[in-house]
């Protein structure tokens, strides 16, 4: 059993662990360079047979944070963006290093305080798959719409899932007149989130960029085992390559936590490199 603190500290060489399933507390996401990052598997509220792969970036070494945002930073490069716009709250570690990579001076946060100046015109309604039950408000400060007016618009996000939070951020940017060029993210977990997106606008899906993949899981006999498919096609930009495959040691390769003599998949079988809508 791995300490659940001990998750997001370092960064795995390819072929270390098996993404072929069952999964017992943890699951392999493939990085675009074949290096692995183990992600907790948590179980969802309902029925206890759902679970997703957590990533949480402000509980995340140094290192990690850091690779995170040098993959990020190169998927959304070609865009050639003027201005990041980070989501809070864990979006916004990445959002940072980001614009600190593209030579940038600052960036824009959004926020889920309200100050005593922020308009109820330029809010929108915030929730997650890991947070139903809790409501929040999204703002933007009315004071940072002239960084963004006439701007290249990028705005950076930690993970995308049911698509609810990013479909509250696009929201807002709508209603300040702001219409991003893209939105890059470290995580496309599943692909609800292309649904929810393509139900409010058509041409949504289509802007997001993700450095890796994780699936939705379901409990099931051994273990957990994906619930959707990693289908999604692969982003514009320098990362559209297919990573190297890269043979695992010979012998036994860790499944989860455990070792395991499942059969192992390269780091370019069915998780893309750099996957997007």
């Amino acid at each position: 059993m791995i300490a659940p603190h001990s998750f997001w500290q370092a960064i795995a060489p390819a072929g270390t662990y098996t993404d072929a399933g069952p999964f017992t507390d943890a699951f392999p996401a493939t990085l675009p360079d074949g290096r692995q990052l183990l992600l907790p598997i948590r179980t969802l509220p309902g029925d206890g047979t759902h679970g997703v792969a957590g990533l949480i970036c402000n509980q995340a070494s140094f290192a990690v944070l850091d690779t995170l945002a040098d993959f990020l930073t190169e998927l959304v490069r070609p865009i050639e963006p003027e201005v990041i716009v980070g989501v809070p709250t864990l979006g916004l570690p990445l959002a940072e290093g980001v614009a600190r990579r593209l030579g940038h001076a600052r960036l824009v946060p959004l926020s889920t305080s309200r100050k005593f100046w922020y308009r109820e015109d330029l809010s929108e309604p915030l929730a997650s798959i890991t947070t139903p039950e809790r409501r929040k408000s999204l703002f933007i400060d009315p004071r940072m719409l002239p960084l963004l007016e006439g701007r290249r618009i990028v705005v950076i996000d930690d993970v995308v899932s049911s698509g609810q939070s990013l479909t509250g951020v696009l929201r807002l940017l709508r209603k300040a007149g702001i219409a991003p060029q893209a939105v890059g993210v470290a995580m496309l977990q599943g692909d609800k989130w292309r649904t929810a997106l393509a139900e409010i606008d058509p041409a949504w899906p289509g802007l997001v960029r993700g450095v890796f993949a994780s699936p939705l899981l379901r409990l099931r006999g051994e273990g957990w085992v994906r619930e959707s498919s990693f289908d999604a096609p692969p982003a514009e930009g320098p990362l559209t390559r297919r990573c190297a495959a890269t043979s695992p040691p010979k012998g036994e390769v860790k499944r989860g936590h455990r070792l395991s003599r499942a059969p192992h998949l390269s780091p370019g079988g069915e998780v893309g490199c750099a996957a997007s809508g």
